[in-house]
């Protein structure tokens, strides 16, 4: 019996469908819904009623697929916008009104677990320490991490909806405004660089829906990793610098035009590259692995190995 995985994401509402046999678990259906959940409230720590409709009517497109594909189990999980918005609570109890499921509001170390639980089913680690990225719109969750488990974690609040929200950029961003992001992470991430010292990792591993449209745009530009089905891609980081000055030298409608663009994720490129590249410079990392993987394949692992 197929099971369905709901993930209420700052930018997307994401859902995953798969049925499991023993240790492992088979894909029947992944997608995605734009959202932008945090538009117009999130500093504010409020989700807008317009956002909650956006939402609503993502969850009814999400419910239709749903019953397409027999799915009677139904697991909700909500991360950084509703968990930090005052109406967060309220938001999941009309969602339970309106369509029967109730959404577990997570905190930011549950968050991290699950993604590292969703990406050990997509990346050999091998006996490297790797740190894994996973950028959303409302946080962004940071694992040191090997094959035996997590060494350390944390959420940061510094998710690109937050970003975009608080920064002016320019279209295209100038190297000013780069420059004053580049300042702002600097001084958010100090307790990431204790932990980088401490723990040595050299591999960095990326999730989620920027990290996705990286792999997407790589797989046209270069013609890399264009086997269908693959839960993990390796971006040379070269390749990723490119990709990156582009980005930050493009207009809105340039990266529209952008093969392997999601147009959700427009507005959220630019900052988002401006962090990948920060942090692969500041932690020295030597090598970039997408992983399709994340929380929701967290969620689907976490179930397997409870049965």
């Amino acid at each position: 019996m197929p099971t369905a995985i709901l993930d209420f994401g700052t930018n997307t509402f994401n859902l995953l469908i798969a049925e499991h046999s023993g240790d492992s678990f088979s894909v029947a259906y992944d997608g995605k819904q734009p959202v932008k959940l945090g538009k117009g409230g999130i500093n504010k720590r409020f989700i807008t009623p317009d956002a909650m409709e956006r939402g609503f009517a993502a969850i009814e497109k999400h419910m239709e697929t749903i019953k397409k594909h027999g799915a009677k189990e139904i697991h909700a999980y909500a991360t950084s916008a509703m968990r930090n918005a005052e109406n967060g609570e309220e938001f999941a109890r009309e969602i339970e009104e309106k369509f029967g499921f109730k959404t577990n509001i997570i905190d930011g170390d549950e968050e991290a677990e699950l993604i590292y639980g969703g990406i050990r089913e997509s990346v050999d680690f091998g006996e490297d320490t790797a740190m894994i990225m996973d950028i959303g719109g409302g946080s962004i969750e940071f694992i040191i991490c090997n094959g035996e488990g997590i060494l350390w974690k944390q959420s940061f609040e510094l998710g690109m909806a937050r970003i975009i929200e608080q920064f002016t950029i320019s279209d295209p961003i100038t190297e000013d405004e780069v420059a004053e992001i580049e300042e702002y992470y600097h001084g958010e991430l100090e307790q990431l660089r204790l932990y980088v010292d401490k723990y040595k990792p050299a591999m960095l591993i990326g999730a989620s829906g920027t990290f996705d449209t990286l792999a997407a745009m790589a797989r046209y530009r270069f013609g890399i990793g264009t086997k269908k089905g693959a839960s993990s891609l390796g971006i040379p980081l070269e390749k990723f610098r490119e990709m990156r000055d582009e980005l930050l030298q493009s207009t809105t409608d340039e990266r529209l035009a952008m093969k392997g663009m999601e147009p959700v994720r427009v507005e959220m490129m630019v900052p988002a590259t401006i962090f990948i590249n920060f942090v692969i410079d500041s932690c020295n990392l030597a090598s970039l692995t997408q992983s399709r993987y994340a929380l929701k394949e967290g969620v689907m692992a976490r179930l397997i190995h409870k049965a």
